[in-house]
């Protein structure tokens, strides 16, 4: 059987669902940019473009010259600040310390009424901390209805809201066809209260998010048929409820130069999403931190070994003249 995904594009999102038991578990299904490969289940918020364009351009001031795909890709940042409002997220980076700790408390709570997940697992000893959070709600209209479980694919027993024949036709009005082949290629777009957009696109194409969101783009634009739910039509979606955080060890311990030469270091790079979606609506919750630190002088290891001759000598710490002496040659005469 073959198996069908389904993408979730959060454009922006708002309200007052309740927030279900889930705990926070190691995830690599999350990708740090748009340009990432993904495998058939994946994930990418843009949390972490963020803090890493802080640390590109305040403090490195040109690309961040490390060896891997991930830097090369969040070195052209194809998601920057001017594809956000300032509503949707809270940013800050300096130097590491437990007062740039409780700044950033500070204004989660003051922005969100949200607490950090990550915060006392950085080392707040770091030579710069960068940090963002993202947080929105959103809310439907009216509730979908609540369908029976059914089948994903190949999994079954699967949870579903939506829209069936005896549904009431207000919440069609909820549903936007944003393209239409067959039962089995479409996009759609759900409204919410605050105006934000939940894109849905079944059987994505790409080998990346941007390549599945052109090639999304594209279908829209070529797309000239109905637009509204008819009477008889039915709409279903599987609900949503994940906790997962990233660490990118693959950029850990890697070194790179600022442009006045000073050598930094990668000490932590991780990211963390909670997303829920629900028939009522859902709330995205994204947080995302790099601390680095001043790369070690290198030096030539020094053995410490008393194989040879040597002194001993014992004395109070508090006088200048030692209360014992030893001079040892042979060994064996003092084992």
């Amino acid at each position: 059987m073959k198996k069908y995904a389904i993408f979730l594009i959060i454009l922006l999102l708002v309200t007052g669902c309740s927030e279900p038991e889930i705990k926070l578990t190691e995830s690599n299904d999350i990708v740090p940019t748009t340009l990432d490969k993904i495998n058939d289940d994946a994930i990418w918020v843009g949390t972490f473009q963020l803090v890493w364009n802080d640390l590109k351009n305040e403090i490195v001031e040109k690309d961040i010259e490390i060896d891997h795909e991930f830097a090369q890709n969040l070195n052209k940042e194809t998601f920057t600040e001017i594809d956000i409002s300032d509503e949707y997220y809270y940013k800050k980076y300096g130097v590491g310390s437990l007062e740039l700790k409780a700044e950033i408390e500070k204004g989660i709570k003051d922005k969100f009424n949200q607490k950090s997940e990550i915060l006392d697992s950085l080392d707040w000893d770091s030579a710069y901390i960068f940090y963002t959070m993202l947080y929105r709600e959103f809310e439907f209209e009216s509730k979908f209805d609540i369908l029976s479980n059914n089948d994903f694919g190949i999994y079954k027993d699967i949870k579903y809201f939506g829209i069936s024949k005896s549904s009431e036709n207000k919440l069609r009005n909820q549903v936007k066809i944003l393209f239409y082949e067959n039962e089995q290629n479409f996009a759609i777009s759900l409204k919410t209260k605050s105006g934000d957009e939940v894109i849905m696109y079944k059987n994505p194409a790409g080998e990346t998010f941007k390549e599945i969101y052109e090639n999304l783009s594209k279908k829209i634009e070529n797309y000239d048929g109905t637009t509204k739910l008819g009477n008889s039509d039915e709409f279903k979606a599987p609900m949503i409820s994940i906790k997962k955080v990233r660490h990118y060890n693959e950029l850990i311990n890697k070194s790179f130069l600022t442009k006045s030469s000073e050598e930094l270091v990668i000490s932590d790079a991780l990211q963390t999403l909670e997303l829920t979606l629900n028939e009522k609506g859902g709330k995205v919750k994204s947080e995302a931190a790099i601390s680095v630190k001043e790369a070690a002088i290198p030096s030539e290891p020094k053995r410490l070994y008393l194989n040879d001759t040597f002194a001993l000598f014992l004395k109070e710490e508090s006088k200048e003249k030692p209360y014992l002496a030893l001079k040892i040659t042979d060994i064996t005469k003092f084992q």
